[in-house]
């Protein structure tokens, strides 16, 4: 690989792994799911989170992704969807009895069950809270336009974008795995009712925040 590609990968990898560290709705799913169910079914949030990552980044691959962020309509469409999602999430959070947070004490490794419907109920909300937020299309398109030039061949863009999703994925997992042990789950989720209820509201002040600017731009 050439010396200019690998300093574009580098570049690309800091600023995109940067963007991972700012917490926001993805974060705070990932954070949610980890302490309410065990990690082998948590990891279907992660695993929609990064689906919903690649969509995006295959979209701003063959050029997609542009015209979608110049379609005004679309763009209103996905935020006013994207906003009432995270207030339905929220809604749910909020109204959660303090009983239905009894018995989350950590369980170990190998009495964990692995359910399909409770995996594909993780995975469907991971996909649609990534799918639903524009700021993750502009934020792919953006980073793209600015490294990636005509030039660069259709191989490493691809190479980045494979890295990229599974860097998605990765991190989600760590989280998933570091809330899952024993010791901090246990600490976690102690406080897991008020967890709850905080990032329920921190959900849903985003999600009323995203459709409000929405209203107020009208």
């Amino acid at each position: 690989m050439e010396l200019s590609l690998i300093s574009i990968f580098i570049t690309v990898a800091i600023a995109h792994f940067l963007a991972l560290l700012s917490p926001g709705p993805d974060f705070v799913l990932v954070v949610k799911s980890a302490l309410k169910g065990n990690r082998k079914n948590a990891i279907g949030v992660a695993l929609g989170i990064a689906s919903a990552n690649a969509v995006y980044i295959g979209l701003c691959l063959i050029g997609v992704g542009a015209i979608l962020s110049a379609s005004t309509s679309i763009m209103i469409a996905l935020k006013v969807v994207g906003g009432l999602f995270l207030m339905y999430i929220a809604f749910h959070a909020l109204k959660a009895p303090r009983s239905s947070y009894q018995n989350m004490e950590a369980t170990s490794e190998g009495t964990e069950r692995f359910s399909l419907i409770s995996f594909s109920k993780e995975f469907i909300t991971g996909f649609l809270s990534g799918i639903l937020n524009p700021k993750n299309l502009l934020f792919y398109l953006s980073l793209f336009t600015v490294a990636l030039t005509p030039e660069i061949s259709l191989k490493f863009k691809i190479l980045l974008g494979a890295w990229m999703t599974a860097i998605v994925f990765l991190w989600d997992v760590a989280i998933i795995y570091l809330l899952s042990n024993n010791n901090v789950r246990n600490k976690f989720t102690r406080m897991a009712f008020y967890i709850d209820k905080v990032t329920g509201a921190i959900l849903g002040a985003i999600g009323f925040g995203i459709v409000k600017s929405v209203w107020t731009k009208q």
